[in-house]
């Protein structure tokens, strides 16, 4: 009897397991997606992968449960639900439309859970008889001391910093994940489907006239307007998008964080073909994602212009969201009355001192002086630096929504709206805040985030967020963008009745941005080793700049820097004595005294969560490292030392997982925006990280993103900041065996095509005229490295003249050396004289050079091959040996910034020739100058520079 009952309960055992597991296959990048079959994810493309899911028995295993009916009942309800799942499984096959159930509504179906029996589902309620274990109480600590440690948020007793969440992993698998919430992509019925209606958008491109300054510019207009129209969809919707290209060049559209098939992407000759003058191209896509995104021109530097719009991905219909009283897109820009193609020449030239002079932010030496800085002044020189600014192109406008200012008066107390935002600008960051309180960031990127209040953020360029904030009182309020380096704002007055303005930013301090960069730069250009990592805009070393900040915290940021880089401070015995505060649990900062001043909560990355596990698997795993690295001298920006017309494509596996690594070894912040991908930033949140298309690496910043490669064709990975971008700072990644690009059938002449629109071509020319002298200069960049230089002066008799011309290419990511061959024409009294005499046969008593050498030479014409190097102090050695042996050393520094307008010059040269000047700058072509040779005298005139 023993062993029948045995047998009996082992037969139970296994019926019962062939009852509780089921094989299925879901997608590693999309969990939701679950199919009964392989296949393809429906959603991304990617391979399924097989999956053994363990059903637990739940309902059956707790009879205790009252609500619970009799087992009879619960049996021919099963029946019945069976037979139900039978028949919508024989319906759904029957229909074109690809539909995927989720796990759990998979599992309920097993279990006969459906919503007719009225028993409650326990892995979303638990029972009494399963309480949910309590969570751990939620830490905090400081992101430089992560010794601190504290229940509740403040700030770090040691150093003052605002303390930060520590993620408590150990409550994640208690979390449920709720079925209906407004933050989950697909919640409603984990479907994935692309059965909604197709939307037709015609966008009539054409030149058009805007003024903004007193002055009329051409500018590029979509349907008449300087904005392009916000487009609408639904997820599920097919995308018709008709481009009409009414200009004389080519154009297209590129659609910003959209997953959409490699030929429609908008790049031109690397994915989609130009659009030529009079042609009509169509961008025929299905709408996968919901969230805001934005579209733009990548052709060329017409985004400077015109040529962007938002677009909004609306949520289908059923799913769960958050009601507004109002949603209104804002998009952000910038304006120059500048001509964009003469922005770049000035940049890739280093000829942006007018720049400097329009946004005040010169730095001279005069003001270095008068401020108490000349020494900071002397050793950022002395570092071969340029002088600190956080923004490279002065702006005429900064623009929401095509304007300077608009207004949206319809608006009450109480009203809550959502501004779905993106940073269109070329090369502006934009800092954001609200005259009406507090901003509430629920989205990043087109993804949703767990809700973060703060009292601002900074906006990369090319970053969208979407913001809530609430109408406190019936009166209008400003919605302020305010650009990185404070020389101007736009604003968005949401209500009516009395303005309350958003909080003045006031203009940076400059010199002690200075003094941090000094102590940040080693003398070879690279930035100092860190003993500690820093990234996700952990810390803003920006802070040393801001005056709105009290002047304790400022101090303390400079303290950070100099500790992350192991520099002592003279504040150490501060340090201490708030250690000891600590210890004592005397959390008054005395030590530092510090006064208690309102801090102000800023977004950072480490603070934004995915509502959903965003977790990749962790096989088939490829890493990359990157250096973004670059200098002003001739604004090269690369990734490892080289442009993206210096370097191959990057081939990517289908199905391999990529996880890149960013160390930021420049000055600059990089807005790096991966195309036609979703990617995992790793923060604080861990397998919550947020899922973005665009990560901003600050200065000396460490990023880590990750994603699964699951497309087809080339992609385009680059720095966002357009003239950045134009330089070179990119990489493609292009994925192994791809089908043919059929907008691109000649994948060798596109590629050809792709490397010449992105080598950029520039010159800049300046010319003396002084009652002594003319003095011509030249110089043009072949692409990022090559360069021809020219040089020529000569008194008004043109008998004492000499010319060198040069061709070489620049060395290194600092470009501080030039190796060139060239030849050199010369013509003087002593040449002549010198002749005469030799035809004489008269010996003549010969001047001569630093080096014991003859000073005149032999040939009027000669062929000369030397070296530029940039010394200390911005100085310029040039040496050089001409075809005879006669060696050339010259000294020269252009442009020395005595004051905002007043630059200084000096050369001499081992030939005993000397001469400096003066010039004050009138405007952007034109100054005037004074100068004396000790050949030619003392001279004055104008100086004409393009």
């Amino acid at each position: 009897m023993k062993k029948i009952i045995l047998f009996l309960m082992l037969l139970f055992s296994v019926f019962i397991f062939s009852q509780t597991t089921k094989t299925v296959y879901t997608c590693p990048m999309d969990p939701e997606v679950i199919s009964s079959k392989p296949g393809d994810c429906p959603k991304c493309g990617m391979t399924l992968r097989k999956k053994i899911i363990v059903i637990k028995p739940k309902v059956v295993a707790k009879p205790e449960v009252k609500t619970v009916k009799p087992k009879t009942e619960i049996k021919s309800t099963g029946i019945k639900n069976k037979a139900e799942s039978k028949i919508k499984a024989k319906v759904e096959k029957k229909i074109d439309v690809k539909k995927v159930k989720k796990a759990k509504e998979d599992d309920r179906s097993k279990l006969n859970l459906n919503s007719k029996n009225k028993i409650q589902d326990k892995t979303l309620t638990p029972s009494k008889s399963q309480p949910k274990p309590q969570s751990q109480p939620q830490k905090y600590t400081c992101p430089m001391h992560p010794e601190v440690i504290s229940d509740k948020p403040g700030k770090c007793p040691k150093c003052g910093m605002d303390l930060v969440e520590i993620e408590n992993h150990s409550n994640h698998q208690y979390e449920p994940e709720p079925q209906n919430s407004v933050l989950k992509r697909n919640s409603g019925n984990g479907k994935v489907s692309f059965g909604g209606k197709t939307v037709r958008y015609d966008l009539y491109v054409k030149d058009t006239i805007v003024n903004f300054t007193g002055k009329n510019r051409r500018a590029i207009a979509v349907n008449g307007k300087l904005q392009a129209p916000t487009l609408y969809f639904t997820e599920g919707d097919t995308a018709e998008i008709y481009l009409h290209n009414m200009l004389k060049e080519n154009t297209g559209f590129h659609w910003h964080g959209v997953i959409l098939p490699n030929e429609h992407d908008g790049v031109p000759y690397l994915t989609t073909k130009p659009v030529k003058p009079g042609e009509t191209h169509l961008y025929k896509f299905k709408i996968s994602q919901n969230g805001t995104y934005w579209y733009h021109s990548h052709e060329s530097l017409q985004e400077q212009i015109g040529m962007n719009g938002i677009l909004v991905f609306n949520k289908r219909e059923g799913e769960p969201k958050v009601n507004y009283t109002k949603e209104i897109p804002v998009l952000l820009g910038d304006w120059s009355d500048e001509d964009p193609m003469q922005i770049a020449r000035r940049l890739h030239m280093a000829n942006t001192d007018w720049y400097a002079i329009k946004k005040n932010a010169v730095q001279s030496y005069w003001e270095a002086i008068k401020s108490g800085n000349f020494g900071t002044k002397a050793l950022n020189e002395w570092k071969r630096m340029e002088a600190m600014d956080v923004s490279d192109v002065y702006y005429d406008k900064f623009l929401i929504n095509g304007q300077p200012s608009s207004d949206y008066s319809n608006l009450k107390a109480g009203d809550k709206v959502r501004l779905r935002l993106a940073n269109g600008g070329s090369s502006t960051y934009f800092w954001l805040n609200f005259g009406g309180g507090k901003i509430k960031v629920v989205a990043n990127d087109g993804n949703d985030v767990v809700p973060v209040e703060v009292d601002r953020l900074i906006v990369g360029v090319s970053e969208t967020y979407d913001i809530e904030v609430t109408i406190p009182e019936n009166k209008s309020f400003e919605f302020r963008a305010t650009s990185e380096d404070r020389i101007g704002h736009a604003s968005l007055w949401l209500g009516s009745g009395e303005k309350i303005s958003a909080p003045d930013l006031p203009r940076l301090k400059l010199f002690e941005g200075m003094k941090m960069m000094n102590g940040m730069m080693e003398m070879s250009g690279n930035m100092k080793p860190m003993n500690m990592t820093m990234g996700n805009q952990m810390m803003d070393m920006n802070e040393v700049m801001y005056p709105e900040l009290p002047e304790s915290q400022r101090k303390m940021t400079m303290k950070h820097m100099n500790e992350m880089m192991g520099v002592k401070t003279k504040d150490e015995d501060h340090s201490d004595m708030a250690s000891e505060a600590s210890a004592t649990g005397h959390e008054n900062h005395s030590g530092m005294e510090m006064k208690e001043e309102k801090s102000i909560k800023r977004l950072s990355y480490n603070m934004l969560k995915s509502p959903e596990k965003t977790i990749l698997p962790s096989e088939n795993v490829r890493e990359l490292k990157f250096t973004l690295e670059g200098n002003m001298n001739h604004y090269l920006w690369t990734l490892d030392n080289k442009t993206v017309t210096e370097t191959d494509k990057i081939l990517v596996k289908k199905g391999e997982i990529l996880r890149i690594t960013m160390y930021n070894n420049s000055m600059m912040r990089h807005s790096m925006h991966l195309h036609g991908h979703d990617f995992r930033l790793i923060n604080a949140k861990g397998e919550y990280s947020p899922l973005k298309n665009v990560v901003d690496i600050m200065p000396m910043e460490t990023d880590t993103i990750e994603f699964a490669a699951n497309q087809d064709g080339d992609w385009f990975f680059h720095c966002h900041i357009l003239y950045h971008m134009m330089a070179g700072m990119g990489r493609i990644f292009s994925y192994e065996n791809s089908k043919p690009n059929p907008q691109l059938p000649n994948t060798k002449l596109a590629w050809k095509n792709f490397l010449k629109d992105n080598r950029m071509i520039s010159s800049m020319a300046m010319l003396d005229i002084n009652s002594n002298k003319l003095h011509a200069e030249t110089m043009t960049m072949l692409g990022p490295r090559w360069a021809n230089l020219n040089e020529f002066h000569t008194n008004w008799d043109f008998n004492h003249f000499d010319g060198n011309f040069k061709v070489g290419r620049f060395l290194g990511k600092f470009q501080w050396a030039l190796p060139y061959v060239g030849f050199r024409v010369q013509k003087s009294h002593e040449i002549m004289e010198n002749e005469m005499l030799h035809n004489t046969e008269i010996q003549h008593d010969h001047k001569k050079t630093w080096f014991g050498q003859k000073r005149i030479p032999k040939n009027k014409n000669t062929f000369i091959i030397g070296a530029q190097y940039l010394l200390p102090m911005l100085i310029t050695a040039d040496a050089s040996v001409d075809q005879n042996g006669k060696v050339l050393l010259e000294l020269s520094r252009e442009d020395i910034p005595i004051s905002r307008r007043l630059r200084g010059n000096f050369t001499v040269n081992s030939d005993g020739e000397f001469n400096t000047g003066l010039r004050y700058i009138l405007q952007k072509w034109l100054s005037v100058s004074g100068n004396y040779d000790n050949e030619m005298g003392w001279g004055a005139g104008i100086t004409l520079t393009y």
